[in-house]
């Protein structure tokens, strides 16, 4: 419960900062839309990439699971956005009403224990392809089936909730870093001499399991300042 609700907290507070305080109604403060579920079949289309499905191209690559991790990471994002717009909308509640239901779903608690196991990439890709159904689907969304199968991708992929918080928090912080550091003006560089900067985020978290999110926020700025002015 408690690590469900501090990435709900941390995602609202992302939102207001990016996108204005009323962005629950579907707006950022520059009137543009806000479409939740594009964001996520978009990042799933990403996901599918971490495979080699081409049956054209790179048949004998090996897949990538880290990148993978990554992009459930940033479906989580988009999900939690979601589910705080929804419960909004319909009045069902605020933040700590939803992290409360979501700790209480039973998928939640297949992913409140450790796991280290990856699915076969033709289970992966198909639950995948089931969230991006749901997310194009144009019915009334059913928000507990929907994370449920959000949990179920969370084991297929490697991680538990230790580790998708874990991961949560850093890309965050990343996401802060990004935004303090000219991403929404494009000037931004992810590419850190040839490693995305996601990768460079999982890797500092890899080497300290215990690293402060602050302390986490300073790492990337120093080895943000030595990449850009070498």
């Amino acid at each position: 419960m408690d690590k469900i609700l501090l990435m709900l907290q941390l995602q609202a507070q992302l939102n207001d900062a990016t996108n204005g305080e009323g962005w629950t109604k579907g707006v950022t403060k520059n009137k543009k839309e806000i479409n939740w579920k594009r964001c996520i079949y978009m990042e799933c289309a990403e996901m599918i990439d971490s495979f080699s499905w081409k049956h054209w191209k790179s048949i004998n690559k090996e897949p990538d699971w880290e990148n993978l991790q990554i992009e459930v990471v940033d479906v989580w994002h988009f999900m939690m956005s979601l589910a705080i717009e929804n419960y909004s909308q319909t009045l069902r509640g605020g933040i700590e009403d939803l992290a409360i239901n979501i700790s209480s779903l039973e998928s939640f608690s297949t992913i409140d224990t450790n796991n280290e196991l990856f699915a076969s990439q033709a289970d992966v890709i198909a639950k995948v392809e089931s969230i991006m159904l749901t997310s194009l689907s144009k019915d009334d969304l059913d928000l507990d089936i929907f994370i449920a199968d959000f949990f179920d991708l969370v084991l297929m992929s490697g991680l538990d909730l230790e580790t998708l918080y874990r991961l949560y928090v850093g890309k965050n912080i990343l996401n802060q870093f990004r935004q303090d550091n000219g991403y929404k003006e494009g000037s931004y560089i992810k590419m850190w001499d040839g490693v995305e900067d996601n990768i460079i985020m999982k890797n500092i978290w890899e080497k300290n399991h215990n690293i402060k999110p602050d302390v986490l926020y300073k790492e990337l700025t120093k080895l943000y300042l030595a990449l850009t002015k070498s």
